[in-house]
């Protein structure tokens, strides 16, 4: 597995910069594979104070080489520092002669890494979009008109999306996680119809799953969760819709006057930018009105992930773009509401009113009606509960996912062995 950018470690401080669903999904599909029976090493970037070697557990470690000096870097940028990481990572697989079946890289950066170092080694390179960048600059530019002139300077929109054409195009094998990637990789930048598949993210179904009513009124006790609650987890980011949100929740709360919104949103420390962030949601609370009725409640740890997800009556993830969400995915899992808003991937994975509901990321009375819908009507509450983490455990679990990636793995290999002895032919592009 290849992560370059934010803080990859065996305890990912989720929520810091960077450092988010991604991490998750790298570490859980790991362990998977590691119970399938493969050794699986995570590559990033070394930087900080971070040591070389982080040990998950007795089939999964965590290794980092440096490159662009020892302070974090944004992912936007990340990328020209790359040739310096691959080389590092180059040097020292070969001096400890270590021998891999395939490489999975995960957004376009550790993509751009991998298949230099693909090449070098003759491995398989096996690459995870997560986000695109031509989907994102059309979505931001459709919806922010105003701030198009910063675009390219804030995202690198230029250099991302002709590095992601290179990419896909020339890795072994893209893996998108919803159907619109895979339209848009074939269609837009490309790639090869017969070399793109499907596979959503996943969750631990260890982990996420509905309790009874008793003890989810235990959980809501020492939580401290009372009247109807609507709740939002994720990084501190703007593309996560959370001003959105504050505005429908504005209609909600003139609706059903117990209704309390509570914002699990950052990390631990926050940077300048989230800081920043932070203090302009709330003062936008301040100025509705709302200060009695939202709680800013912060980071939860990975280990009350889930009990927060079952206290709540309904969970909203309000992104205005989003590749998919797996913290919607973790919420149904648990039995708890769901409302989505279209600009994800995972709406069109769901079916309206069985699974969850969705509204337009940009309209906030279509998201506060969709809330209210859930909090007034018990049957569709328990529909959607009931229902939702139905659909979580038939198409998201981490071991399905793991079982879907070897597979693809096990065909091209058994396609090799009918064809060469080498890798090269079946795995580029003109095969």
């Amino acid at each position: 597995m290849v992560s370059t950018h934010g803080y990859v470690a065996a305890e990912p401080p989720l929520g810091a910069a960077d450092t988010g669903g991604q991490v998750v999904y790298v570490l859980e599909l790991s362990k998977k594979l590691a119970q399938l029976g493969f050794e699986v090493d995570i590559w990033t970037r070394r930087f900080e104070d971070q040591p070389e070697m982080d040990v998950v557990n007795e089939r999964v470690r965590v290794l980092r080489v440096p490159c662009g000096g020892r302070n974090f870097l944004d992912k936007e940028y990340l990328v020209r520092h790359l040739g310096e990481w691959s080389e590092h990572a180059l040097r020292f697989i070969q001096r400890h002669r270590l021998d891999y079946q395939f490489f999975n890289s995960h957004y376009w950066d550790a993509g751009y890494a991998t298949q230099r170092l693909a090449e070098a080694l003759n491995v398989p390179h096996v690459h995870t979009p997560h986000s695109l960048g031509l989907w994102k600059k059309q979505l931001m530019e459709r919806d922010f008109p105003d701030d198009a002139a910063n675009f390219e300077k804030k995202y690198n929109f230029t250099q991302r999306i002709n590095e992601e054409t290179l990419l896909y195009r020339n890795c072994a094998e893209v893996i998108a996680t919803t159907p619109l990637q895979v339209d848009m990789i074939v269609g837009d930048y490309g790639a090869s119809a017969e070399r793109v598949h499907m596979v959503p993210p996943g969750y631990d179904d260890n982990r996420f799953y509905p309790v009874s009513a008793a003890s989810r009124q235990a959980i809501r006790q020492r939580l401290g969760f009372e009247g109807k609650v609507v709740l939002a987890i994720g990084r501190l980011a703007r593309n996560k819709g959370y001003d959105l949100l504050i505005d429908a929740f504005a209609l909600v709360a003139t609706r059903i006057p117990e209704t309390v919104l509570h914002l699990a949103v950052g990390g631990n420390s926050l940077n300048a930018n989230e800081q920043t962030l932070l203090d302009e949601l709330k003062g936008q609370v301040a100025r509705l009105g709302l200060t009695e009725r939202v709680r800013f409640s912060g980071f939860v740890a990975d280990a009350d992930l889930a009990d927060h997800y079952r206290a709540a009556d309904v969970f909203v993830l309000s992104s205005r773009y989003e590749p998919f969400g797996m913290t919607a995915i973790e919420a149904m899992a648990c039995g708890t509401p769901t409302v989505v808003t279209t600009h994800g991937g995972l709406y069109r994975a769901i079916t309206f009113g069985r699974h969850a509901l969705y509204a337009d990321a940009f309209d906030k009375e279509d998201l506060g009606i969709s809330i209210v819908k859930v909090l007034r009507h018990p049957r569709l509450s328990h529909r959607l509960s009931r229902m939702g983490a139905h659909k979580a455990r038939s198409l998201f679990t981490w071991t399905g996912i793991a079982q879907q990636l070897t597979s693809l793995i096990e065909e091209r290999a058994t396609a090799l062995a009918f064809t060469d002895n080498e890798w090269d032919e079946p795995w580029n592009d003109g095969d």
